[in-house]
């Protein structure tokens, strides 16, 4: 052997030994610490599933008792069959113990649901509000119990979220691990709801984490599986629909159809949203004008929402017995116009009645309903080069989910695992692709971060717009005994020109006044009665400020990349 040769083949030994080192070394290092880690998210993951399977129980309980449901897919069968006053009493009184419940143990009267969870995640090292996420999720169940038109999986999420919470302040954890957990709950709750493992991982990674970190991946799908065993022990390893046999697209002749059903359901998935949002300030308006107490809010809707099932019961509850009818056809084009209308309505009453629930479910059913519809149309137009009805029905069911969500890789992954059919991805992803597209140019990104962003809570343009948010003056500011402090006579000087900020102000609110006054530092004060002078805490220093940020900036870069 020439002499390169064995030098080459050495240093290749060489680096391979000293790769095995560092191996060992990080394993006796960290490889216990990580492995702990490991077991606290299967045991959050356990958890977080069986928190999801009880809730999911509790309502199909409830609703057996109270509409006499033997099969709570069918209940739209079972309440046709009581009398007119029942129908509307149910909502009035679940309107009534859900509004009574929120207002007492919460302090807004606000359900907490998903985008309070994307908040947590991004604003409070991965902490939720306990108190009002246990009351939000008591709210939820009585809704969903009694007639609300909403789905489920939103108050799971949360609840999962008080249960990492919870785990964090037991284990002092930081940052990271806290989001890192919270991620876990999620996915947990997300797979034993729908017996999705794949997509639970991926919707904690892409809506609640929003970044895809390797350090995050393991624990997240190890707590995922944990949650879709839950499931599978109740319920076995069926999908939650059934799809007819026979559902095959004409590939490239077929696909400009659902081009046009992902951008008709980016339009419904819009209107969805913007419903939701017109009735929560219409129903605002109505309470201040009238002078409703915030607790009788949510028995006002009930009642509207009763009023409506006398006609239309499929409107009750989660709704996945219709989805089921559209997915395998057995309703007619106008059914499913009408009835996917009459969805947007009653969700837009429930949640503007601040009744509880989430809109997953609700957006899967408008979904497959507008696919449906869309595909009756398309079928009779070219019937010779068209597939199913059905077909269009699955695609139109994660277009509108996917732009409602702003999820388009975990809820085309839930469509498929819902539904088992794997054969059917490109018209999925298709029409997916084009409605989240759409949407996303007309909302913030999402429901959740548009409700966010209602709350001037600035999520959807990413870290560099919130981060901001997150420091307060008094945290960053110089005391005046600083060394490096700016003089009382400077001090002084700018605040005679009007330029000073609270000490409970952020660093948000700091920048813009920088930038209009151009000055390097802004004196920090406290107000104190009418005509004394202001007490100087300290002076904001603009090179401090941007310190900061950068150090922010640079610490979330780190853990999304890690």
């Amino acid at each position: 052997m020439a002499e390169p040769e064995k030098t080459l083949i050495g240093q290749q030994l060489d680096g391979a030994v000293l790769a095995c080192r560092k191996g060992w070394s990080l394993m006796r290092h960290r490889g216990p610490s990580q492995i702990q880690f490991w077991f606290i998210a299967l045991m959050i993951g356990i958890a977080a599933g069986f928190a999801a399977l009880l809730f999911r129980k509790g309502i199909e309980a409830i609703q057996g008792v109270l509409y006499d449901a033997k099969d709570v897919r069918e209940l739209q069968e079972f309440v046709t069959d009581l009398e007119w006053y029942w129908i509307v009493l149910i909502p009035i009184v679940g309107g009534l113990l859900t509004g009574l419940i929120l207002h007492f143990f919460t302090p807004d009267g606000r359900v907490r649901s998903v985008a309070d969870v994307i908040e947590g995640s991004a604003l409070h090292n991965g902490r939720v509000e306990k108190r009002a996420g246990l009351a939000s999720a008591a709210a939820s169940l009585i809704t969903l119990s009694t007639g609300g038109s909403t789905g489920r999986e939103g108050p799971v999420v949360h609840l999962a979220g008080v249960i990492s919470s919870w785990v964090c302040g037991l284990i002092k954890a930081n940052g990271i691990t806290g989001r890192d957990l919270l991620g876990c709950a999620v996915a947990a709750a997300v797979s034993a709801s729908f017996n999705a493992p794949i997509a639970g991982a991926l919707f904690a990674l892409e809506v609640v984490l929003r970044h895809f970190a390797v350090h995050a991946f393991a624990p997240i799908v190890i707590a995922s599986a944990a949650g879709t065993v839950i499931n599978r022990l109740e319920f076995g390893g069926v999908t939650e629909f059934m799809l007819p046999e026979g559902n095959t697209l004409n590939f490239y002749v077929e696909l400009p159809a659902f081009l046009m059903l992902g951008l008709l359901s980016g339009l419904v998935a819009v209107a969805l949203m913007r419903a939701i949002f017109w009735a929560d300030d219409i129903g605002t308006y109505v309470q201040k004008k009238m002078h409703i107490p915030r607790w009788l809010r949510p028995a006002v809707a009930g009642a509207l929402l009763g009023v409506i099932a006398i006609g239309f019961p499929h409107i009750i509850g989660v709704g996945y017995g219709t989805i089921s009818a559209a997915l395998t056809g057995e309703l007619l084009l106008h059914e499913a116009v009408i009835f996917a209308v009459l969805k947007v309505i009653a969700v837009a009453i429930t949640m503007a009645g601040r009744m509880g629930g989430g809109v997953f479910s609700p957006s899967l059913m408008v979904g497959a309903l507008t696919g449906l519809a869309f595909g009756y149309v398309a079928t009779g137009v070219f019937p010779d080069v068209s597939g199913e009805q059905t077909l269009y029905a699955l695609a139109g069911m994660g277009a509108v989910s996917a732009a409602v969500l702003g999820a388009p890789i975990s809820t085309t992954l839930i469509v498929f695992e819902l539904t088992g059919d794997w054969q059917t991805g490109l018209a999925v992803m298709v029409a997916v692709s084009l409605s989240t597209a759409l949407s996303s140019r007309l909302v913030d990104r999402s429901f959740f971060l548009t409700q966010l962003e209602k709350r001037n809570v600035h999520l959807a343009a990413g870290p560099q717009a919130y981060l901001l948010s997150m420091f307060r003056v008094s945290n960053v500011m110089r005391k005046p005994d600083d060394p490096n402090a700016a003089s009382d006579e400077a001090v002084w000087a700018v605040i005679e020109e009007g330029v000073h900020i609270g000490p409970n102000a952020t660093l948000e609110d700091a920048m813009p006044m920088f930038e209009h006054s151009n000055r390097a530092f802004i004196p920090v004060v406290t107000f104190g009665a009418e005509g004394e002078p202001p007490t100087i805490l300290g002076a904001l220093f603009q090179v401090d400020a941007l310190r900061q940020y950068n150090r922010a900036l640079a610490a979330t870069a780190a853990e999304e990349h890690s």
